[in-house]
């Protein structure tokens, strides 16, 4: 099933009840209802002024029904998991886990922004990882430094030489792990528990 037909689908169940979509599909999503909209969590985060939407109005959004909207925003990539709106939230509310919830799912079901800079390095390092069960960084960089273009990717090679040179005299980056690199002594249980621990959660959701 492709992720648009997917979204289409799971759109359907909830009737436009967003709110029960979120709770039933985002992590911690059922803390959303619980939300006072006081604004310490936009206060308190160093990112806030840059926030399309800030965590509090995310969760009204969502209680007002605007799917489309919060699912296609930025906003939820924007955080960097510093915890501070956790800590100073005077209702307790996981806003971190919900933020980064909400991510994932708009991910999953197709609508998260394409050429989103956060999305795009989340979801490089995740295939990265689970492909061998570790992380490849010559592999990761290539990725970031080549996702606008050959000739954009030399241009950005060439300014980070001095650091690249750094990294392969202090034996922290090898050239030759392009061509396989390092691999955890099981990547097959690896892939196996991924895939075990996704069906789980897609029974979970069910």
């Amino acid at each position: 099933m492709s992720t648009a037909t997917g979204n289409t689908a799971v759109s359907a169940r909830y009737h436009n009840n967003f709110l029960k979509e979120v709770e039933a599909n985002v992590e911690d999503g059922e803390w959303v209802k619980m939300c006072m909209q006081c604004g310490v969590c936009a206060g308190s985060c160093p990112l806030g002024p840059h926030w399309e939407h800030t965590p509090q109005k995310l969760f009204m959004m969502i209680r007002a029904g605007k799917r489309e909207e919060v699912l296609k925003s930025d906003s939820m990539w924007m955080c960097t998991s510093c915890y501070n709106c956790m800590a100073r939230c005077p209702r307790k509310l996981p806003i971190t886990h919900i933020v980064h919830g909400l991510a994932a799912y708009a991910h999953q079901v197709g609508l998260a922004r394409k050429k989103q800079s956060t999305r795009f390095f989340s979801v490089l390092f995740w295939n990265n990882c689970v492909k061998t069960g570790r992380l490849n960084e010559l592999k990761l960089t290539m990725g970031l430094y080549f996702k606008d273009g050959f000739m954009a990717g030399l241009k950005q090679a060439w300014i980070m030489r001095d650091s690249g040179r750094q990294l392969m005299m202090a034996k922290r980056l090898n050239p030759f792990e392009l061509f396989g690199g390092h691999r955890c002594k099981d990547a097959k249980g690896i892939t196996a528990m991924l895939k075990t621990a996704r069906q789980i959660e897609e029974q979970q959701q069910s």
